[in-house]
């Protein structure tokens, strides 16, 4: 009840700011009014699937209440430009009558509440062909300094927040699989996120994974929303299909190559034996390490793997912001939203995902499937 009221509260001010603005389009009034109707009841619907037994039933509440999430969300940005656009208008038109007539504002009123509805719509359609599209190969070359010739052009696919769940299921990862197969990498790294649901509901849809091919193997870190999702029985069942799970541990790859992993910047909050430590994953490595390279799904990570003495850490979790505009608000919370950063002496590569969490829709930040290539400077 207190997110349908929640919900009934955020509906009610985008349908008091556009709907009497739309009264010279009747048809444009109802339909907006039905879409705002519909969308306060399926949206807080959509989060809730999961307490459906029914799984058929619980995907198709999540599919349209999600859908209609990601359709407020731009709906409700937009609307609140809107009204600071206006409201420095009246204000201007208070210290200045004379700078323009009333009836002109009124006029942007009207139109600018049309063009709100309208943005919000082919923003969420073309979101939602971004986000359900396979992602694009990002290709990146990082420079290491002194890295022997041997490792030059060492190659990694990284893969990170999928979000299999209610809207991503097994041929979305199937599409992902086939494409990193296709690049021929000397490993795959999956940096967290790659569930929202139970082994038992998602087993079937990540099984396509066990298919993934490189030269030294594909190795996995948990993500925030592995713990949301029983991370102890995903951990077990990843395992199972071949991939490599790192702990705050570290292998030794090719040439000397220290590969290490740890748990999501937030486990220990969950799990205290989970606690993230780059520290820890690189304790008893070789100190003659030609590159110390670290898996860590939070970019936050990157402030204790510089002072473990990483070269590059890969990580996820932002989306990039996903959809415009959150992507401006992820730097409040992470040091870094996506792409290729330098930390002091460390690399750090974000990925902006390889799927999508909630609404299915990326709008100026789209999905990727990374091909990093160390090379020597």
């Amino acid at each position: 009840m207190p997110l349908l009221l929640f919900s009934l509260l955020l509906h009610a001010y985008l349908g008091v700011r556009l709907l009497p603005a739309l009264a010279a389009w009747p048809w444009a009034q109802t339909l907006l009014g039905l879409i705002l109707l519909a969308s306060m009841v399926l949206t807080p619907l959509g989060l809730m699937a999961r307490r459906i037994k029914a799984p058929v039933l619980a995907d198709r509440v999540a599919w349209t209440g999600l859908l209609f999430m990601g359709l407020f969300s731009s709906l409700f940005v937009l609307t609140l430009l809107r009204d600071a656009a206006l409201l420095t208008g009246w204000l201007l038109l208070a210290t200045a009558p004379t700078a323009f007539a009333l009836p002109a504002l009124t006029a942007v009123s009207a139109w600018s509440a049309v063009a709100v509805a309208g943005l919000g719509l082919l923003m969420s359609f073309f979101g939602f062909f971004n986000a359900r599209r396979t992602a694009a190969v990002v290709r990146v070359d990082v420079p290491i300094t002194g890295l022997p010739a041997a490792l030059h052009g060492f190659s990694i696919a990284q893969i990170s927040d999928i979000h299999i769940g209610p809207t991503i299921k097994r041929g979305y990862l199937q599409a992902i699989v086939n494409v990193v197969n296709k690049l021929g990498v000397d490993m795959v790294a999956v940096t967290g996120d790659l569930v929202d649901g139970t082994v038992a509901d998602l087993a079937p849809h990540v099984a396509p994974l066990a298919g993934l091919s490189s030269t030294h193997g594909t190795y996995f870190v948990t993500g925030n929303h592995e713990y949301y999702s029983g991370v102890h029985a995903w951990i077990v069942e990843l395992e199972r299909l071949g991939l490599r799970v790192l702990m705050n541990e570290h292998v030794v790859l090719a040439h000397g190559l220290v590969l290490a992993g740890v748990a999501d910047w937030s486990a220990g909050y969950f799990d205290s034996s989970h606690r993230s430590d780059p520290h820890a994953a690189l304790a008893g490595a070789p100190a003659d390490s030609p590159v110390k390279l670290l898996l860590a799904h939070q970019p936050r990570s990157a402030v204790e793997a510089q002072k473990a003495g990483f070269d590059l850490q890969l990580s996820g979790h932002t989306h990039g912001g996903q959809f415009w505009p959150w992507n401006f608000f992820v730097r409040f919370q992470q040091p870094f939203t996506a792409g290729l950063n330098r930390l002091a002496s460390l690399w750090v590569y974000t990925s902006r995902g390889t799927g999508y969490w909630g609404p299915p829709k990326r709008f100026g930040a789209p999905s990727e499937i990374t091909r990093l290539r160390l090379v020597s400077v």
